[in-house]
């Protein structure tokens, strides 16, 4: 018996991976000693920034402090027979994304996600009862969180049902590490309960590293070319590169709330204590993916399957298996127990995801390994993390962020408010930046709002077994 995708996967993908190839371009662009907007970093938020200000006739220029465009959403075309991704993989809500629109004229292919997962219990699958019972828990678990977050912003590990029984694990799995990449003692009931349902996922068969990268051929970007230092007022920004200087009207900042937050760029004045607060409290959880490739098909399992477990703890993953028809499977794994796993390295990594396969089916999963590769965000020094997630009592931290500093503009994913750890909510806030910037300069002539309302959320709706 199957699960639908709005039960977990949708929700699971996370922007984590490690910086390679597909956003790499042979020609980056030299770098000017002025602009009306510099935009810092050129993933998704960057390069939407970057072209919400070109449509408005402005002059502009990226700085990337990696050496491809693509922040946390980078494509491997080369290490297996097929894209893998190693970030973002999913774009969700087809009806009002405009990145979706602009890949099919960009040429890609789009693909929808399989429509249900599967839970192995041991070595069998679950039964239809049982698969019932894990879809009630899930239900009872989510208004839990929707209820408590109307009264106070706790952690949601605080107001979980205390009868889930044998489903407690993965529930927690699934609405924790799957859902943000942290355990759901980190993460704050007002965050989970406003995040928008994302109950249609939709993929690139090129790869969504292969999206942006698409996206943002015309873009004037400077790879290689970090932010060490940018001197602000309410007037100008100055961006001080190893390659130069770069005086700008106004400056769109899309790094991560972990890279703002350590101070690995230098702001003259500092930025406001209340705007490092934010980002701290919007720390990035842990989320990675090992790849195997695997000779035959020795799990079993149809094109694009995807498979839990029922777990006594969070110490699980998620597979991905015969990605696109072809040999190659992806276990997702998140949460402390991740980021210790990540701390151990790539051998560690692809150790575990062999002995998970073998535990759930058999010994004959581990000899069909012929290659492996494993994403360590934690580790990427320009991202030092995944996707953003609120702790407890954090979650107004993302308006917070939204906030202009001077003639400077926060943006991705860590400032949507419902779209929070996804690669839409990067681009809609690169967009709502540039915007704010462009009014800033003068060259958009209706007001700036006061904030713009986060989409309206829709209710959770209690899944179908089958979809």
């Amino acid at each position: 018996m199957t699960l639908t995708r709005r039960t977990f996967l949708s929700a699971s993908a996370g922007l984590a991976a490690v910086p390679v190839l597909s956003g790499a371009r042979a020609g980056a662009a030299p770098l000017p000693r002025d602009a009306d907007i510099v935009v810092i970093g050129a993933g998704a938020a960057g390069i939407a920034a970057a072209r919400r200000i070109m449509a408005a006739n402005r002059r502009v220029i990226v700085v990337e402090a990696a050496s491809q465009i693509g922040g946390r959403c980078q494509t491997d075309v080369s290490t297996f027979d097929v894209p893998f991704d190693r970030g973002a993989r999913w774009m969700h809500n087809p009806e009002t994304n405009p990145m979706i629109k602009l890949a099919r004229a960009a040429g890609l292919e789009l693909t929808s996600a399989p429509s249900g997962q599967k839970i192995r219990i041991g070595r069998r699958s679950a039964r239809a009862g049982e698969t019932e019972e894990f879809l009630a828990a899930l239900v009872r678990a989510n208004r839990a969180i929707d209820e408590a977050a109307r009264r106070f912003d706790v952690s949601c590990a605080s107001v979980l049902p205390k009868d889930l029984g044998v489903w407690a694990g993965t529930a927690e799995f699934v609405l924790g590490a799957g859902f943000s990449g942290k355990d759901l003692n980190d993460v704050s009931v007002g965050d989970k309960s406003r995040a928008q349902d994302r109950n249609i996922a939709i993929g690139c068969r090129q790869g969504l590293g292969t999206l942006i990268a698409k996206l943002g051929e015309q873009v004037p970007v400077a790879l290689s070319t970090p932010a060490n230092r940018v001197v602000w007022s309410n007037r100008d920004v100055m961006v001080e590169t190893p390659a130069g200087k770069i005086v700008a009207r106004a400056a769109v900042v899309t790094v991560s709330s972990n890279v703002l937050a350590a101070g690995n760029i230098k702001f003259a004045p500092d930025i406001p204590k209340r705007m490092l607060d934010a980002a701290s409290k919007l720390s990035l959880g842990s989320y990675d993916r090992i790849a195997l490739q695997m000779a035959g098909n020795p799990l079993g399992l149809a094109r694009d399957d995807v498979v839990i477990e029922q777990s006594s703890s969070t110490k699980t993953a998620l597979i991905s298996a015969n990605i696109g028809g072809s040999s190659l499977c992806i276990l997702d794994v998140g949460g402390s127990f991740g980021r210790d796993l990540s701390a151990q390295g790539e051998k560690a990594m692809v150790a575990f995801a062999v002995e998970w396969l073998t535990k759930l089916y058999g010994s004959e999963a581990a000899a069909a390994v012929t290659k492996s590769s494993a994403t360590r965000w934690n580790a990427a020094p320009f991202a030092l993390g995944a996707m953003s997630a609120a702790g407890p009592g954090g979650q107004s931290s993302r308006k917070v962020l939204t906030e202009p500093i001077g003639c400077m503009y926060i943006a991705g994913e860590a400032t949507h408010e419902t779209l929070w750890g996804t690669i839409d909510g990067a681009w809609e806030s690169g967009e709502r930046a540039a915007e704010a910037a462009l009014r800033r300069i003068g060259a958009l002539k209706d007001p700036e709002p006061e904030a713009r309302p986060a989409k309206q959320r829709q209710r959770r709706r209690a899944p179908s077994p089958i979809n």
